[in-house]
């Protein structure tokens, strides 16, 4: 029996024809060597945290795990080197050990670190960028087997295309970040007036260092998150009875059974959202940065997510609300809302602008495809750029058009990948062929 891959949701799935699972840097351009002259295209795939295909492979795909060490730290200026293969949920133990912390990072932490760069995963905070912008350096092994170092000084116009490369241009093997000096995060989530919170939601993103909402259809209320960032010697890790009550049993086992009612029962999913918020209550947290940002995620779900214009957030908000409502449309998760400052990495959806991620979920064995449209179609109102790791229905043709530096990076991709190694359907989808990225 072939070997098959699955992600993390369990709805993509390809069997290699090779796996290599290098320890190091020489093995990795051992592995590209092979796969070039077995005439195989090569994919990274990471923990799998990614909903679109973007992994998938049936040729030579590579992982990384081996490869999860921190190399190298400097308290003093907080630069630190890091292997491609390292967990988000490793990296910021380990850090903390040298009282250090990644300035911002996501709700997920199970990511492989190469995989949240390349694909611009973020947390939430107008004044913080996606975790890609926290790399001020890497080391790319590409086409030819040669090791390419890559900054804002050797080589700008690659190391902004590589910083969110979607693994198209060559295979990360170290990465060089600037660290911040440790720190705790108080949080308080607390359920309010979806109305009311909208309303004041450019107050809200403006004076907390880090705010997001969820809000459930049918019902009418936000979950708010604000998350203030305190000095290290206040964190106060809390009662583990507490957090299994919390995390475990409400968070994760009660909303998995509201969602598998919901997908026997579609009809019920509004009196099952309402019942899921008459339970929400305030809660607060006080610990290391890095524990208070990742969130437990049992329930397995695929998801789409888009950014669009800070300044878009509400009316899209109240838009995708409507669109569920009036199509009753059986949505169990709740729409999940970020903001973000922006950036300069060419293919960064928070290219050049800040930033609203507003993001749909749909529970795993729910039909989500005619939800997923409905919003991309509002969001395209807005120039809405999708996050590369989660589903999208959009391909080279409509892309072109959201980037301003699209030509830029595909320049650089024909120049270190000429050949298109690096590719799958994925990118020969939403970057197109190489052949045809340099304009004439």
């Amino acid at each position: 029996m072939p070997y098959v891959w699955r992600n993390w949701a369990g709805d993509q799935r390809c069997a290699p024809a090779v796996i290599d699972e290098p320890a190091s840097e020489a093995e990795i351009v051992a592995a590209v060597e092979r796969a070039r002259d077995t005439g195989r295209r090569v994919r990274v795939a990471g923990s799998g945290h990614s909903f679109s295909d973007i992994a998938c492979t049936d040729a030579h795909m590579l992982r990384l795990g081996r490869m999860a060490r921190l190399l190298d730290v400097d308290r003093t200026t907080g630069i630190v080197r890091v292997e491609p293969g390292i967990t988000l949920a490793r990296l910021g133990e380990e850090l903390a050990a040298h009282g250090l912390a990644l300035e911002n990072q996501g709700d997920i932490d199970a990511q492989v670190l190469a995989g949240a760069v390349s694909t611009a995963t973020h947390g939430t905070g107008r004044a913080f960028q996606n975790l890609s912008a926290q790399v001020i350096g890497l080391r790319l092994v590409t086409v030819d087997g040669s090791v390419r170092e890559l900054s804002g000084q050797s080589d700008p116009e690659a190391f902004l295309a590589a910083r969110v490369g979607v693994g198209a241009l060559g295979v990360i093997s170290q990465l060089t970040l600037r660290s911040v000096p440790l720190f705790a995060l108080r949080r308080i989530d607390e359920p309010r007036p979806l109305d009311e919170t909208l309303i004041a939601l450019d107050e809200a993103v403006d004076r907390n260092d880090h705010f997001e909402l969820f809000t459930f259809p049918y019902t009418g209320v936000a979950i708010t998150r604000t998350s203030e960032r305190v000095a290290a010697e206040v964190a106060q890790p809390p009662d583990p009875r507490a957090v299994w009550l919390r995390e475990t049993v409400l968070e994760n086992r009660v909303l998995d059974l509201a969602v598998r009612a919901g997908r026997l029962a579609p009809a019920l999913v509004p009196a099952i959202n309402r019942t899921l918020m008459r339970l929400a209550g305030r809660s607060e947290k006080l610990d290391a940065s890095h524990r208070v940002f990742a969130t437990r995620r049992d329930v397995r779900f695929t998801e789409m997510e888009y950014a669009i214009p800070r300044a878009a957030a509400a009316v899209c908000v109240e838009r995708v609300m409507d669109l569920v409502e009036r199509r009753t449309l059986p949505v169990g998760f709740p729409i999940e809302v970020r903001f973000v400052a922006a950036d300069d990495a060419y293919l960064s959806p928070a290219h050049g602008r800040e930033t609203c991620y507003v993001a749909v979920h749909m529970y795993r064995g729910v039909e989500f495809e005619s939800y997923f449209r409905g919003v991309e179609a509002i969001v395209r109102d807005y120039d809405g750029r999708p996050h590369w790791g989660k589903r999208h229905y959009q391909s080279a043709s409509t892309l072109s058009a959201l980037y301003p530096e699209w030509d830029r990076f595909q320049s650089v991709r024909a120049r270190l990948d000429p050949t298109g190694l690096f590719g799958n359907d994925y990118t020969d989808r939403v970057l197109g062929p190489v052949r045809s990225a340099v304009p004439a």
